[in-house]
């Protein structure tokens, strides 16, 4: 049996589980005791009890509305930006030290954060939204004597519960009793562990007789288990039911059924609630999640400090100056006061933190918060990501890693309900050495059409019956159990049974299996004309072309990984015992007689429906002589299926003995469906440089077969299978893998794909392998992990992570995938489906795996530069203005005066410059979005982090000190004087001010018109009107007083401003002055050093195909190296199979020896799906059912 799958559900980091509420119970035991001695005891149908555990209801929100406002201060006052700010407004409370009044900060940081709390609130809501829709999901409760349907969250411990086919369990339940046999059920953990096949779990026999409501009324009883715990396959406990002695009945996980599995393939079940809520094992495994920084919001973290910094620094600068300045100047009385030594020194300090200390741009914050919001609406409400079938929108559940999406390097994704449908299509098959099917038809109502097939069936003579044979075993040979219509089940009778049947609508019936394959086999037979309708304990019954046959079932001769097929041996209609056999194509091909046909075309086949990624099953029989076989049962198979000690080694010891001999009949294709485009994304993203690892709890073979139908694999490509047992022969395996490839090639891009399973990849996560599992898989194009724990699945995100300086994003569907999502830098849920657990726990939600090329490649991209230019602009307009105060000092004897009036200053980035960075941050964009989606090589561009970085970061904080030096000298030249006016006036340092200000605001709107790439109507209206604004404020401010108690002194500055020739010569030619040097670089750099992007844009402009623009910037990225590998390792040019492995240096033996090897060698495309140990056998499950039995209601 496989290790129990450890499962982590990630809750938001500061959100907080509710706490137990425990009463005594009327046994007087507290409930609370009895957790403290690792065991919970109960009664359940039992509504006199007093006992309470946690309720069922559960939470991923962050906040309540206790919580938020402790919670929400504490996680703002944790960034070293607001606490900045917050001692900057005690520092301007103190008297006389705040030379920019008490107020101009305050205002501004409680704007700011009353933004981000309105913006955390919208988040929280949808995440409790969301939460809501589960905790109101419907199931029926006996309670009062009767079923009544109630919410999930009003789900007690101790209750019974009624679940029905394709529905959830509202909480851990311990299964009592179903529809089907014995107390059996079909469940999916698709959602907990990845695996396709379903799973049987099975009631005790002493409670599998409780199937009407009218029975549970006297069932009673406790049950005593251990305490809530985090191990999702373990569970113990016992049930004593009332009147029963006090007998104690052992329980076990096979009677465990899960929250977050669902019932398939089962009418009904009744279960008694055992965990809820939060005590549930799916929750138990909740930890708090990590808290995600964007690569963009570290990298101005450090532009922050630096800023920070820079301000101390010019502080100490202008407090020393102070100092001179003062020693050097005769004293003046009306200066000084008692404010002199080391207590002046430091109140100076104070003045100038205070006064420099818009350096650091208060208004970013605010800013990044709304546009990253609005980002986060665009997202949202993109049609094109819109999924009509579920009404699914994407839905961006946080919006602070938008511009993250813009970086990703590689993705980390599911298999099952990520790339694939999770539904079986059977498609094409080879019988007799031909193949028969359309390839793919695009509409179909049948599963499988071929005319020349049906007539070939319907003639059956000469060599047509090799297909008869086929289409026998395909509705024959399996463990798959009819569930036909209840009304025609209870018509039938002895005397009318061949009429009714006859009438029978074959189409309803409905098929169970825990194998999606045999399902999809047994569907085509019934599509074919080969209904199978009918299964007893000892025989199958088919209605064959209208024609009803009996097959006496003889014995199962089940599948396993290690035999890779199944067998039934059956006494045909004539007679014959005949051993019916599917499975891989080398272990059939291994047993057939020396006169089987068709091996070699079959091969072929083999090989080509492998190539297009279909799941293949080889089929073979013969017909056993009697005495033979009664000698084979009666001894053999008998001794073997009863030995206590290695039964199993025993019994696949005897089926080989049978199972050979056998004749060549054909193969079988089919088709797990891919989610609509997968295909074309991968390859498109492969386009964008974006590396693809598959991470599956699913076999092996269901894993390579998926990821040759989606093209995650070629069949160019040679394999890397690491599959060891231990630690030295992984070690082993990976030198020799290492040494084949090269180690001047580890790291680069090969055309090689690793397949590892989650046995070895306990052993190369060690810390002595990690470094070469690192090096070998970084050095494949595609890699493939199969049966791995949700927990390795973190760990292998995290090793990436870690080691590789690239961002990370991992996209799944299922709970088993939280782990993940939550450990790569951007997480991605599928939603859309039943299961939620990953889209609840996501930074992102989408319904299909395709919607991830729009959402990285276009807004991703586009949200990185928006973010990119908005950063620089915010610190670029911030360092022009509030920089010029530190030139002002030098001529103001360094004693702090402010050359502007102060709320103008505070006005700066909360009115008259603030819509730039907006229309900068929301509307700019490098292509369109047909442009972005159709040559993803743009994407590097974004991905590369060439726009915001340390370097261009600096580059910015120069140019923007250069132009502060430019905005305060040149109109202070200009008045260098003092004479303002032709009579002789002159204007006070506020007039000088007043000038100095208007241009730098023209100055920096014209600078955001200037790195805008997309004039919108909001662009002209951020740029032009904001200039505006400004001058008509300035007009009405300087207005204000007395009629208004504030800007005193600035009481008709803007009649004089406005009535001075000299300012509007400045305004005419001061700001274009200012940018002539940006201005001409960027003519320049568009006329000789035009960028891609550049040039895919003017290209746009005038409607012309960039594609060879953009594809020779493709191939002049690639070095001389990538030339070699690809001309070293591409496998399209190779002429055969020998030529390949000689250039791995590899011959025959050492290939089937090593674990590196060309896929041609591994099994063509075999793949089949079906629980192994299970609780029941396949055998013991099949001579259970009986389908002329009337199933109970359950009602």
């Amino acid at each position: 049996m496989e290790d129990p799958i450890e499962l982590e559900i990630i809750m938001p980091s500061n959100s907080i589980a509710p706490t137990p509420s425990r009463v005594k119970s009327n046994q007087g035991e507290s409930s609370s005791t009895q957790e403290d001695l690792g065991t919970r005891t109960f009664r359940f149908n039992d509504p006199m009890t007093q006992q309470k555990f946690l309720h069922n209801e559960i939470s991923t929100g962050k906040y309540n509305f206790l919580t938020f406002l402790p919670l929400f201060l504490f996680e703002q006052f944790r960034k070293a930006f607001n606490i900045f700010f917050l001692i900057i407004c005690v520092l301007q409370q103190i008297p006389g030290v705040s030379p920019t009044g008490q107020f101009t900060t305050i205002v501004p940081l409680t704007f700011i954060l009353l933004v981000a709390a309105l913006k955390e609130i919208i988040e929280d809501y949808k995440r409790h939204k969301a939460d809501d829709a589960v905790n109101n999901r419907k199931v029926e409760v006996f309670r009062d004597g009767k079923f009544n349907e109630i919410t999930w969250t009003q789900v007690l411990v101790g209750d019974i519960v009624k679940v029905v086919n394709g529905h959830f369990f509202p909480a851990d339940l311990v299964l009592f009793s179903s529809s089907e046999p014995q107390a059996m059920c079909y469940i999916e953990t698709a959602n907990l562990d990845g695996e396709t096949n379903l799973k049987i779990r099975q009631g005790l026999s002493a409670t599998s007789m409780w199937q009407q409501s009218s029975q549970l009324n006297s069932m009673r009883g406790q049950i005593e288990c251990e305490a809530p715990n985090r191990h999702l396959y373990d569970f113990t406990g016992n049930i004593k039911l009332d009147g029963n002695a006090e007998r104690s009945i052992p329980l076990g996980p096979e009677q465990m059924l899960l929250r977050g599995a669902m019932l398939r393939n089962t009418q009904w079940i009744y279960g008694i609630v055992v965990y809820t809520g939060h005590e549930s094992k799916l929750m138990k495994n909740a930890k708090r999640a990590p808290l995600k920084m964007s690569n963009v919001d570290r990298t101005t973290n450090m532009q922050i400090w630096f800023l920070m910094t820079v301000l101390i620094v010019i502080s100490l600068a202008s407090s020393i100056g102070s100092e001179i300045w003062k020693n050097q100047q005769p004293k003046r009385w009306y200066i000084y006061g008692d404010g002199t030594g080391a207590k002046g020194f430091f109140m100076e300090l104070l003045t100038f933190i205070i006064l420099y200390n818009n350096l650091v741009p208060i208004s970013l914050l605010v800013t990044l918060e709304v546009v990253k919001f609005i980002q986060a609406i665009f997202i949202n409400n993109d049609l094109e990501m819109y999924y009509a079938p579920t009404d699914t929108p994407a839905m961006a559940r946080t919006s602070n890693l938008n511009e993250e999406l813009g970086q990703v390097k590689y993705i980390f994704s599911d298999k099952t309900g990520t790339l694939t449908q999770n539904f079986m299509e059977f498609k094409l098959c080879s019988i007799a050495g031909v193949k028969y099917g359309n390839d793919f038809p695009e509409e179909s109502s049948t599963f499988f059409e071929d005319e020349e097939f049906l007539k070939k069936l319907h003639n059956g003579r000469d060599g047509n019956r090799y297909v008869r044979d086929f289409v026998t075993m395909m509705s024959v040979c399996h463990t798959v159990v009819p569930e036909r219509p209840r009304k025609t089940v209870e018509e039938t009778t002895p005397n009318n049974r061949d009429d009714v049947d006859q009438k029978m609508d074959d189409d309803c019936i409905e098929y169970q299996s825990s194998s999606p394959d045999e399902n999809a086999i047994v569907k085509a037979a019934r599509a074919i004309g080969f209904v199978f309708y009918e299964r007893t304990p000892n025989s199958v019954t088919i209605r064959a072309l209208d024609k009803d046959e009996s097959y006496d079932i003889l014995n199962v001769l089940e599948f396993s990984s290690d035999r890779k097929r199944m067998s039934v041996i059956v006494r045909c209609p004539d007679g014959k015992i005949r051993l019916m056999c599917k499975g891989a194509d080398n272990v059939i091909f291994e047993r057939l007689c020396d006169e089987s046909k068709f091996k070699d075309t079959t091969e072929c086949h083999l090989r080509e429906f492998a190539r297009e990624g279909l799941r293949t099953l080889c089929f073979a029989q013969t017909v056993l002589d009697e005495a033979f076989y009664q000698e084979w049962n009666d001894g053999i198979y008998y001794e073997a299926s009863t030995s206590v000690i290695d039964r199993d080694t025993k019994l696949a010891a005897a089926y080989e003995l049978v199972e050979k001999d056998l004749e060549l009949i054909g193969a079988s294709a089919i088709e797990d469906k891919l989610q609509d485009g997968v295909p074309d994304a991968i390859a498109t993203l492969a386009k964008a440089d974006i590396k693809i690892w598959m991470l599956t709890g699913d076999k092996q073979e269901t894993a390579i077969n998926i990821a040759h139908s989606c093209h995650l694999i070629t069949p160019s490509m040679s394999s890397i299978i690491l599959s060891e047992g231990s630690l030295e022969g992984t070690r082993q395996t990976m030198n020799d893998a290492v040494n084949e490839i090269g180690h001047e090639f580890l790291r680069m891009e090969n055309d090689i794909a690793l397949v590892v399973t989650g046995a070895t990849l306990k052993y190369a996560l060690n810390p002595e392998l990690q470094s070469m599992f690192l090096d070998l898989a970084l050095s494949c194009k595609a890699v493939v992990c199969c049966r791995v724990s949700p927990m390795q699945k973190a760990e292998i995100v995290e090793l990436v992570k870690t080691h590789c300086k690239a961002i990370t994003l991992a996209i799944g569907d299922g709970a088993n995938d939280v782990s993940m999502i939550q450990a790569a830098h951007v997480g991605i849920g599928i939603s859309g489906n039943e299961g939620l657990q990953a889209a609840n726990s996501s930074d992102y939600s989408i319904a299909q795996f395709a919607f991830l090329q729009k959402l990285l490649l276009v807004h991703g991209a586009w949200n990185y530069n928006r973010i990119a230019k908005c950063i620089l602009f915010s610190f670029y307009k911030n360092i022009c203005l509030y920089l010029i105060e530190l030139w002002f000092a030098f001529f103001n004897g360094f004693s702090g005066q402010i050359l502007f009036d102060r709320w103008t200053i505070s006005f700066y980035n909360l009115f008259f410059t603030a819509l730039p960075p907006f229309a900068l941050g929301i509307f700019e964009r490098t292509c369109s979005c047909k442009v972005m989606l159709k040559y993803p090589q743009l994407y590097s561009i974004s991905q590369s982090a060439v726009k915001y970085n340390a370097r261009v970061f600096w580059k910015m904080f120069l140019n923007s000190t250069v132009h502060s030096l430019m905005l305060f000298f040149l109109p202070a030249l200009t008045l260098w004087n003092d004479i303002a006016f032709s009579n002789g006036m002159t204007g006070g340092y506020l007039f000088l001010g007043n000038f100095v200000y208007t241009y730098c605001v023209i100055t920096v709107c014209l600078k955001a018109g200037l790195e805008s790439s997309t004039w919108t109507i909001f662009t002209h209206i951020a740029v032009w009107g904001s200039m505006l604004f400004w001058l008509f404020f300035f007009g009405v401010y300087s207005h204000f007083f007395p009629a208004f108690p504030i800007g005193a002194e600035m009481l008709g500055q803007a009649d004089n401003v406005l009535s001075c020739g000299i300012f509007w010569f400045g305004l005419l030619f001061f700001p274009i002055t200012v940018l002539f040097r940006d201005l001409l670089w960027k003519v320049c750099r568009r006329r000789f050093m035009k960028s891609v992007v550049e040039e895919v844009q003017e290209m746009e402009m005038e409607h012309l195909d960039p594609s060879q623009t953009i594809m020779a910037a493709a191939r002049q990225s690639l070095t001389e190296k990538a030339h070699l590998l690809k001309n070293m390792f591409g496998m399209a040019s190779r002429t055969s199979q020998d030529d390949s492995e000689s250039r791995f240096g590899l011959n025959e033996e050492r290939a089937r020896s090593s674990s590196v090897r060309s896929l041609p060698d591994a099994n063509h495309g075999f793949a089949f799906s079906q629980e192994e140990g299970g609780v029941v056998s396949q055998s013991q499950l099949i001579r259970q059912y009986n389908t002329n039995v009337v199933k109970p209601l359950g009602t």
